[in-house]
């Protein structure tokens, strides 16, 4: 990714797009970072303190919601690349309000791919999350849909940009709206934690691992492939034990739309997937004969506490 490129985040003002936004300006030096959200509060605090960090900002504030296609197109003229990183993602806010889930991850998406074919953007990275694989909860139903959206938009580019792909991966470390900071929130209140099931697995990547994925993934993308990073897994319970080891834990049971695992790979997308050394690629070519199923609980890399601590300190935001 060169200088002469503009880059638009979709959401840009959420945990992700700030990560993304600093390892760009540290590392990448781009013409221009176009952060486009709805929250003029979270850009004018993200403004601020990147002002107070760098001299030279070459970022602008978008205020807009990717439901409104035509807002999407006027931000969208002289971008190169979009990370569509905008979605409703509570599972709870998801299942009681379906309509804005669907219009917001599904729509939305729709409006991305649209605005990216009429604009003649280069590249389109959407963000997925590994809900989209057997998806039991609508947040995970959106996820799956927009994913099709992205890998299938190539057919309308016909080999020619714009080119489509998504990245999936599992739980970030420090998110807002991770279990992390809840857990920090109620040892401070309670000294207790809350976890749903002592066996429950997840895949756990911090913000600076994502980010760097994403945008290696942006430069090695031919479209319509979805990259996943290789993770490591662990227990809610051995997470919880690592934030705050003194903590009395209460086990409450699994919630609605909740799994007891979460799949990266399914088994019939083993079938098209290219193993490299440090991520899978799911492409529509046949790259893969032997069927297998990348899950939190069959995974063969596994955090130990110390790395669980060194996460929890040192990569939230």
């Amino acid at each position: 990714m060169n200088s002469e490129k503009e880059i638009l985040i979709t959401g840009g003002t959420g945990s992700l797009g700030k990560a993304l936004t600093k390892v760009l300006l540290e590392e990448y030096g781009p013409k221009g970072i176009r952060i486009f959200s709805r929250d003029e509060l979270k850009q004018w605090e993200m403004r601020t303190e990147l002002q107070q960090k760098y001299k030279k900002l070459p970022v602008s504030f978008l205020v807009g919601d990717v439901r409104d296609r035509k807002r999407l197109e006027l931000a969208t003229k002289g971008v190169h690349i979009i990370i569509h990183a905008a979605a409703l993602k509570q599972i709870p806010s998801c299942e009681a309000n379906p309509l804005e889930a669907i219009n917001t991850n599904i729509i939305g998406a729709q409006n991305v791919l649209m605005v990216a074919l009429e604009n003649k953007v280069e590249k389109v990275l959407a963000i997925s999350s590994d809900k989209a694989c057997y998806p039991i909860n609508l947040y995970g139903a959106t996820k799956l849909a927009s994913e099709k959206l992205f890998i299938q938009g190539n057919a309308y580019s016909g080999g020619r940009n714009p080119r489509f792909s998504c990245v999936r991966y599992g739980n970030v470390v420090g998110s807002r709206g991770s279990i992390v900071p809840l857990f920090k929130k109620q040892y401070s209140e309670t000294g207790k934690i809350t976890i749903t099931d002592e066996h429950m697995t997840r895949f756990w990547i911090t913000l600076s691992q994502v980010s760097h994925f994403i945008l290696q993934a942006i430069e090695d993308m031919k479209g319509e492939e979805i990259f996943i990073p290789k993770m490591a897994s662990a227990t809610v319970l051995e997470i919880a034990k690592g934030i705050c080891p003194d903590a009395e834990i209460e086990i409450v049971g699994i919630r609605p739309g909740e799994k007891l695992h979460e799949t990266l790979i399914t088994k019939e997308e083993s079938l098209h997937t290219e193993i490299k050394e440090n991520r899978f690629e799911i492409a529509n070519s046949t790259a893969n004969l032997k069927s297998f199923e990348y899950r939190s609980d069959n995974n063969p890399h596994w955090l130990t506490q110390e790395q669980i601590k060194e996460m929890v300190e040192t990569h939230i935001i």
